[in-house]
């Protein structure tokens, strides 16, 4: 393996960037491809079958506006609109909910500080006062 390391810059030059060789979307398309399979004497006619079949579910769920699908789903982490009445600064103007249900947790003097210090910092209203 130490000896790997001396090719190494020699393979760069000769083909180019990583991302123009790199094999994985193609294993993970074929990985794909293959838990198609259904019947293992022919795996070219299950993967061509649950293909078309996944092409048609693709095509006819963009008409279906009233059922949920995958396509029109709403997002995992969605709170609504997010919006207050009157919200002072840009980032409070989402409304959040705890992760784990209604526990609360206080927070150490320290830890409040670093907290506010992390709205200064990344509010595009303070900006001007911080700097």
């Amino acid at each position: 393996m130490v000896h790997l390391i001396i090719h190494l810059a020699s393979e760069a030059k000769l083909a180019g960037l990583v991302q123009f060789r790199w094999m994985y979307p193609i294993e993970r398309y074929l990985r794909k491809l293959k838990s198609y399979v259904r019947n293992k004497a022919r795996p070219e006619g299950s993967i061509a079958e649950a293909y078309i079949m996944q092409e048609a579910i693709h095509f006819c769920s963009r008409y279906l506006c009233e059922t949920e699908t995958s396509l029109n789903r709403v997002g995992r982490n969605f709170e609504g609109s997010g919006s207050h009445s009157n919200p002072k600064l840009l980032v409070f103007s989402q409304v959040g909910r705890p992760l784990l249900g209604k526990q609360y947790e206080e927070l150490s003097f320290t830890e409040w500080a670093q907290a506010r210090m992390c709205v200064l910092e990344n509010c595009e209203e303070t900006r001007i006062f911080v700097e």
